[in-house]
């Protein structure tokens, strides 16, 4: 009889402590859901897969809205900064890409704004647009008749992840747009 109890009481303690293993807190459980969500899904390939894979990064970025600026991070459970984020995004679509706002400068192909196209990166002085050095980055999210919107994290209003106009602030800022995709 104690040779049957001894196993069934192992075999219950190592399923609760695996199960214990696996809970996510609470605070995490819709993001992670949000983001396993919208990760990129294998398959076959389209004659429309560059458009295919530009839409499920957008829309992979546009998941991650509202996760707060964070200084030098790349983490969606703790924040982001403005590389980092779209460090994130593009790693997670298999591209390698620098981690620096700087280092954007020379990844992918440098291109016009007349030619940019949704999912390009844009690339930005820091915050004084007359000191001429690459200080922040952002992705195109839209181009339309109203002008091109993109996404980033901003240290600025917003403190997060969020959609903006490229106006005149940005406009001032801007140095060059690069295509990766």
């Amino acid at each position: 009889m104690k040779k049957i109890i001894v196993p069934i009481l192992f075999f219950i303690l190592s399923a609760t402590a695996g199960k214990a293993q696996t809970i996510i807190p609470a605070q995490y459980q819709e993001l992670v859901k949000k983001l396993v969500a919208n990760l990129p899904k294998e398959g076959k390939t389209t004659n429309n897969a560059p458009e295919k894979q530009t839409e499920s990064l957008i829309d992979f970025a546009k998941s991650m809205l509202g996760i707060p600026y964070r200084y030098a991070t790349s983490n969606p459970k703790v924040g982001f900064d403005c590389s980092g984020f779209v460090s994130y995004v593009f790693s997670n679509f298999g591209f390698k890409v620098p981690r620096s706002s700087r280092e954007f400068s020379y990844t992918g192909t440098e291109t016009t704004l007349e030619n940019a196209k949704v999912g390009d990166v844009l690339i930005f002085t820091g915050s004084n647009s007359r000191i001429r050095r690459i200080g922040h980055v952002g992705i195109i999210y839209s181009i339309d008749e109203n002008g091109i919107k993109f996404i980033h994290a901003s240290s600025g209003k917003a403190h997060g992840v969020t959609i903006t106009d490229f106006n005149g602030h940005y406009k001032n800022r801007f140095m060059k747009v690069v295509s990766i995709l």
